[in-house]
Formats: structure tokens, sequence, C-alpha cells
């Protein structure tokens, strides 16, 4: 048995599984029309639900909770509040957007034949934590942490994850019968998928572009750009390698 001293290995992971890892980075997606209704294994969503327990919290105070929503009449309710949140929202932008914005598919909550929803109790380890005694949304940002290693342990699966924002909170909370003291962080839809995108769809759809990673690195000051560097050239060519899908085999 390992000493709770032994400090693991430090050296990078094998290739192949270095890889592994920044393909489940580059080809994960916000997973809307794609669902398949085949069932997700007990066993295969176990090992989701531990790869998102096992994200980083401050104070290690865990401060996540999961509902697993399988059953329809449940999912109808969160579905039939995204529906109302979603005319709403056609409404609030520009008229040249409103028709793009009604064609896309903003979510797979009946498609997907799990739905999870992450939540986060901001008591759970009392009213003063290690981390948070000065920025007190670090326990909302852990929950979030939650969501990426279980999306990132879904891609991994051969797993499609879709997160719905476009709905009153409030009336999916009282659908789920989470307590008011909890704070609903994420509403998550999960299952196998048809295939994924190569691109983002909102990317692709010419909502919004992805942005020069080389214009949002600062050096030492905000707004300060290192021009003698060559790690902006480095971050130019990996964006091009990523976008021509050469990345995992050329960059690393």
């Amino acid at each position: 048995m390992m000493d709770s001293t032994t400090l693991l290995p430090a050296a990078p992971l094998p290739l192949a599984e270095r890889e592994g890892v920044y393909r489940a980075i580059l080809t994960r997606r916000d997973t809307r029309g794609e669902f398949l209704p085949d069932p997700i294994s007990d066993d295969v969503l176990s090992r989701i639900l531990t790869a998102a327990h096992h994200a980083p919290s401050v104070g290690f105070m865990q401060p996540w909770s999961f509902v697993v929503v399988r059953d329809s009449a449940v999912r109808r309710q969160v579905h039939d509040a995204f529906l109302k949140a979603h005319a709403e929202a056609t409404l609030m932008f520009p008229e040249d957007k409103q028709d793009v914005y009604r064609s896309l598919k903003l979510e797979g909550i009946m498609e997907a034949p799990v739905n999870i929803c992450i939540t986060c109790d901001r008591d759970r380890a009392g009213p003063v934590v290690i981390g948070r005694t000065h920025i007190r949304s670090m326990d909302l940002y852990s929950s979030v942490c939650a969501v990426q290693n279980l999306w990132l342990a879904a891609r991994a699966e051969g797993l499609g994850v879709g997160w719905v924002s476009i709905f009153d909170n409030a009336v999916v909370q009282q659908a789920l019968n989470i307590p008011k003291r909890i704070t609903p962080v994420a509403y998550l839809c999960l299952g196998k998928v048809k295939g994924y995108h190569p691109r983002p769809e909102l990317e692709a759809a010419g909502w919004r572009a992805r942005l020069p990673l080389e214009q949002l690195v600062h050096f030492d000051q905000w707004g300060e750009q290192d021009q003698e560097s060559g790690l902006l050239d480095l971050m130019r060519d990996d964006q091009i390698a990523v976008r021509d899908g050469r990345f995992i085999a050329d960059r690393l």
C-alpha cells in the first residue's frame, strides 16, 4: 500500500494517454440533436459520476450532488420550462438573429435517456471554508469543475453531453424537488449519440467565431503582450493545427 506521504510520479503521461486527454478536450461538443434512445449502462454511468466526484474543490468541500433524471414525466416538466424560456429568449436578440436563433436545436431533454442536474451545497463544509474566505463564489466554481470532469469522461466513453441553461432555474428546482438552500448549477443531457460535429454548432452556424488565443493571453499586466516571446507564435500554430485537425498528430 502506498504511504500517504509518497508522491505520485510527475512525469508526462505516456504519449497514447496524452493523446487521449487532448482528443477528449478538442472533440468534446455540446450535444443537442444527435442523441440516440439507447440506454446507458450502470457501469458506464458510475464511472462518469466517479470522474465528476473527483473534481477539484475549494477547501476539499466537495459541494456537488447529482440528481440523475430518467423519468419521462419529470423530464417533460423541465422541457416545458425550456420551451417557455426559449420563446422569451427569442425576442431578446436583434431581429436579424431571431430566425437563426429559432432554427438552432438547443436541448436534448426528451431525446437523451438520462438527464443529470449538478448542484452546489454552499453550506456543506460550514461557514468558514479554506480558500473561500475572500471569494465566496469558489464553491460554485468547484461544482462547475465537476461538470467539466463529467463532460470529458462522457466523451472518453463515447457519449454526448448537452448543457441546458434556457429555463427558469426555480421551476427546475421545484420539478426535481431540490431544497431551496441548494443551488442548481448545471442541467445536463447525457446519452449515446450519432456522432460529434467537427466544430461547435454555433461556430459552424456563424453565430460566433472562435477567438484567437494569442489575443486572450496577457503577460504580467493586463493588455501587455510580449512580442519577443515565441509563445505567441506557438499558440498561433497550435490553433491552426486544431482548426485543420492536425493538432494531435503534429503537435504532441
